[in-house]
């Protein structure tokens, strides 16, 4: 992939505007993806549905001490999975280290995840452009890992609507947005198909967030 071939030249960590910073290649694609596989495994990828009704095209589950959630209730944070009734998987403490220290790295010294919803795009897909705002502090930024087929990430202003800035994400890459950018509208393009050796036809994200 392009962004292998010039890994070794690229600056670990390139802020792309004001509280967006991105670090090329920069997690164990191996360890991360082996953890979603067994968080699937205790609580399924499964299509939410939006408060009216809606399917929700991206599949998800979530880790954490809370997962976020979707259905006729409205969007929220949940303790335990309302459908299973199980606690979700706990985040392993080795990849809370890499994401706080990540998060340290763009200027965000104590930001500790307690909770990451994770997403499984399938070719075709897209999201939406909306804004993450079921969290309590928004002071603590986004921590975005992606892994698999590539996307384009869209972000926008406060404002919803309007020219997108496009933010090519490749396997590995991690995308922190904190500080002005934190409820900044953004959406994902629709995936195309492609295949990578680790998820097939599929492109996950894992987003941590501070939900409490």
């Amino acid at each position: 992939m392009q962004n292998d071939l010039f890994s070794s030249i690229a600056p670990e960590m390139e802020k792309i505007a004001d509280g967006v910073h991105y670090f090329r290649n920069y997690v164990d694609g191996d360890l991360f993806f082996e953890q979603i596989m067994e968080v699937a495994r205790i609580i399924p990828f499964r299509h939410m549905v939006t408060p009216g009704g809606k399917r929700i095209n991206v599949a998800g589950t979530s880790m954490g001490d809370a997962g976020w959630y979707s259905d006729r209730r409205g969007y929220r944070y949940e303790k335990s999975d309302p459908l299973s009734g199980k606690d979700w998987p706990p985040i392993p403490k080795n990849i809370n280290h890499i994401i706080s220290e990540a998060a340290a790295k763009a200027g965000y010294e104590n930001f500790n995840a307690d909770s990451c919803f994770i997403n499984r795009y399938q070719p075709g897909v897209q999201l939406t452009q909306h804004q993450d705002q079921d969290e309590q502090d928004f002071s603590q930024p986004i921590v975005s890992v992606s892994l698999g087929v590539s996307a384009i990430f869209q972000l926008y202003g406060d404002i919803r609507g309007g020219t997108a800035y496009n933010i090519p994400l490749h396997h590995c890459d991690l995308l922190i947005f904190g500080g002005p950018a934190r409820k900044y509208f953004h959406s994902v393009k629709k995936l195309k198909t492609d295949n990578h050796p680790l998820t097939g036809d599929k492109r996950y994200n894992l987003t941590f967030r501070k939900a409490f």
